[in-house]
């Protein structure tokens, strides 16, 4: 939805479709709206405004009239340059030439639009993949906030890997996990996403190729396609990613690196084997293909846990382990980590240095209090139990309503439903009936252009009412468009 700080009044002299053209022309003006932008459809300006369209219509068509707006029918409507010596001395820059140059790559349309609706109240969203506020450990997080104040003597900068402390914490944490990493081989990182890009930039070239799963929560993001990289999706099936296939391939196109997540894997929930890990590992090992293993979904087992991490039979330092706190306690603390060899960890941690001089103080201490605590442990002990019931009663909701619209699986853990619609239909069409019915939802061919029959529903965030009466009002939706 669009936001604006600005609703004119209807009980003022001057029209309001006069008002609303002042507005704009003040946007225009103070080159908020830059000479060749694109503005807001009219629907979209009435619902922000709160006025009738054709309220709308007219302040436009005043504007137009001024020669600061120009409408063609295929390309909506645009701030044009025939007119600005009406506003300023000189003409401002063509702020859209700058956009457009850029390196890095925007999100697609409907990801920038799952961006925006996700802060509207008004909408149940079905795909977030993030813990529910209802689920905020509300009170263990004022016991680790009231320790800190005991704990931290100053908030300067930290050392360059990350606080000391939170490094020491995660190197005891990843031993319970199988994994034996020294508080030298850990970089602190502002989630694993970070993570991501200080690889890229630090460690890959332009044109490398990075092997990854397909579907892949990667492909919903440009972190290396932006840096010119390319990208080749390997076949998942339900034990994993396919190694056969990988060994192939990797003997055909000599990939730079392997992208995986095997323990409940976004968006299909799928988790490698034991056996396949094993595989996987071989073949990296004898090809010497390096791995980024993103484990941010680990602790969130439902049924058993997961088979040991690759990096627990890393015996080669082949493996950049990532993981995080963000998915199991917390996105807003933005708090990751990063393993791997001492020689890598330097590297990215300079490099971070120059990008953002080192992730929260604040945020480092907090989680490593919920480390050091005990706490943590405990939350994850009671956000299991919670999201179990939410993926139970996701999978009722499916079954009253979808048993002859769609088929998926049952993950056993991590965030996320994988459901194949059993006809075909327009994913965009789907996307904008569901959100106007205030339904939000993230397509699968955000993760794969070609999984454009399928949807990835999460049951950590809506609530279980929501979940119920949004999966209800969807399979209406989809009836409809069938």
């Amino acid at each position: 939805m669009l936001e604006l700080d600005w609703k004119p009044n209807k009980f003022a002299d001057l029209p309001m479709y006069r008002q609303i053209a002042e507005y704009i022309k003040e946007k225009i003006a103070n080159g908020e709206w830059s000479v060749g932008s694109k503005i807001p459809t009219q629907r979209a300006l009435a619902q922000a405004f709160q006025v009738n369209r054709s309220t709308i219509s007219l302040a436009l068509e005043e504007l137009m009239a001024e020669g600061l707006l120009e409408s063609k029918i295929g390309s909506g409507t645009r701030v044009v340059n025939n007119t600005w010596s009406l506003l300023a001395a000189t003409p401002p820059p063509d702020w859209n030439t700058y956009v457009k140059a850029g390196i890095y790559q925007a999100n697609s349309p409907i990801i920038q639009e799952i961006n925006r609706s996700e802060f509207n109240p008004q909408v149940t969203r079905l795909g977030t993949g993030e813990i529910s506020p209802e689920l905020f450990p509300r009170e263990m997080m004022r016991q680790v906030m009231g320790k800190l104040s005991e704990r931290i003597s100053s908030l300067g900068y930290e050392e360059p890997k990350g606080l000391l402390f939170l490094r020491q914490e995660i190197s005891q944490y990843l031993k319970t996990i199988g994994i034996e990493a020294s508080p030298a081989c850990i970089l602190i990182v502002s989630g694993a996403l970070q993570a991501l890009h200080l690889i890229s930039l630090g460690l890959l070239k332009p044109k490398d190729l990075i092997f990854l799963e397909k579907p892949s929560y990667l492909y919903s993001l440009h972190v290396f396609q932006s840096m010119g990289m390319r990208m080749y999706g390997l076949p998942l099936d339900q034990e994993g990613l396919a190694v056969k296939k990988l060994s192939c391939y990797q003997q055909q196109k000599k990939g730079s690196l392997l992208y995986t997540i095997p323990s409940f894997h976004n968006p299909t929930g799928v988790v490698m084997s034991q056996e396949r890990r094993q595989d996987l590992l071989q073949v990296c090992e004898s090809s010497r293909l390096p791995i980024i293993e993103d484990d941010v979904y680990r602790e969130l087992w439902l049924d058993s846990p997961p088979p040991p991490p690759l990096k627990a039979l890393d015996q080669s330092g082949l493996v950049l382990y990532l993981g995080s706190m963000s998915k199991s306690l917390s996105p807003g603390l933005r708090i990751g980590w990063l393993v791997g060899p001492e020689p890598v960890i330097e590297r990215l941690a300079d490099l971070k240095m120059q990008t953002d001089y080192g992730s929260s103080s604040l945020s480092q201490w907090a989680a490593a209090e919920w480390l050091a605590s005990g706490l943590y442990q405990k939350h994850l002990k009671k956000i299991r139990q919670d999201l179990a019931i939410r993926r139970q009663v996701t999978l009722e909701a499916l079954e009253r309503n979808f048993s002859d619209l769609a088929s998926w699986n049952v993950p056993p853990g991590g965030f996320y439903v994988w459901l194949k619609i059993n006809h075909p239909v327009s994913m965009l069409e789907l996307f904008k009936k569901a959100l106007a019915k205030g339904i939000l939802l993230n397509p699968g061919n955000i993760y794969d252009r070609l999984s454009n029959q399928y949807l990835r529903l999460s049951y950590s965030y809506a609530s279980l009412t929501e979940l119920s009466e949004g999966l209800a009002n969807l399979a209406i939706v989809l009836k409809e468009l069938f």
